[in-house]
């Protein structure tokens, strides 16, 4: 159905594998958010479309700067995870998986929406999330370190329009938090005859091929093994999906 999906010699899909294979660009400075540390009113909404877990915001946020050719509005982040013995970011650093890939936390904020996912355990459940300022899940000491190539969506269609933004700082949340994704979410419908766990939701990696792969000018760029995992947290690589970091044109 998505032919897109299922490439030969396309060269300009998503995920890829980061390394030290990387042009500095000077020119890459911070990026400009516009919303970010404002409490939207009303509420967002928290879905299990059977892939993921999205959680779709309101109006009124934006990204421009850094390079990038337009402003892009902030639509929704969204979730990619392994199982409870994988780990599953869908980018590799040096061909390291971490445990998690997921868009823009301090333990507190990121806490709205792990403390809501039992509500969305099953496909197509959905639930209301209290707004909370987006800056408060981002990486705000380090915005100006981040890697940026064109690629593809990593979901249906799949479609070669998308210029990523890669931080190169990880975030950081607990084994708990963690276990909710890999454990007590399914692709499955709650009333179905059998239930299946919602795991290895990342697609695999794809060549870089000529494509030129971009580090900002304050990146301080991959090196060996990349970063550790530190004490009882797991790091989390904030690779922004369809908000800060897939910038979306051409569609």
């Amino acid at each position: 159905m998505f032919p897109s999906c299922h490439p030969l010699l396309e060269e300009h899909h998503s995920p890829i594998n980061l390394d030290h294979k990387m042009i500095k660009d000077n020119s890459l400075g911070s990026l400009h958010l516009e919303g970010f540390n404002v409490t939207q009113a009303g509420y967002w909404t928290l879905k299990n479309d059977g892939h993921s877990v999205v959680l779709q915001f309101g109006s009124g946020m934006s990204v421009s700067g850094g390079g990038l050719p337009d402003v892009y509005h902030t639509i929704q982040l969204h979730f990619h995870w392994g199982d409870p013995a994988t780990n599953g970011s869908e980018h590799t650093v040096h061909r390291r998986r971490y445990p998690m890939e997921v868009v823009y936390a301090d333990h507190v904020h990121f806490g709205h929406i792990s403390q809501k996912l039992s509500s969305v355990a099953y496909k197509g459940q959905t639930t209301k999330v209290k707004p909370f300022p987006l800056m408060s899940l981002l990486p705000k000491h380090n915005m100006s370190q981040y890697y940026r190539y064109y690629g593809s969506l990593t979901t249906p269609p799949c479609s070669q329009a998308v210029v990523w933004t890669l931080y190169e700082v990880p975030i950081y949340i607990s084994w708990s938090q963690l276990a909710q994704f890999t454990s007590q979410i399914f692709s499955t419908e709650e009333d179905a005859a059998q239930v299946t766990p919602l795991q290895n939701n990342f697609r695999h990696i794809h060549p870089t091929f000529r494509r030129i792969v971009l580090a900002s000018k304050d990146a301080k760029l991959p090196t060996g093994m990349g970063s550790p995992l530190l004490g009882s947290a797991v790091s989390v690589h904030l690779l922004p999906i369809m908000l800060l970091g897939s910038f979306i044109s051409g569609l």
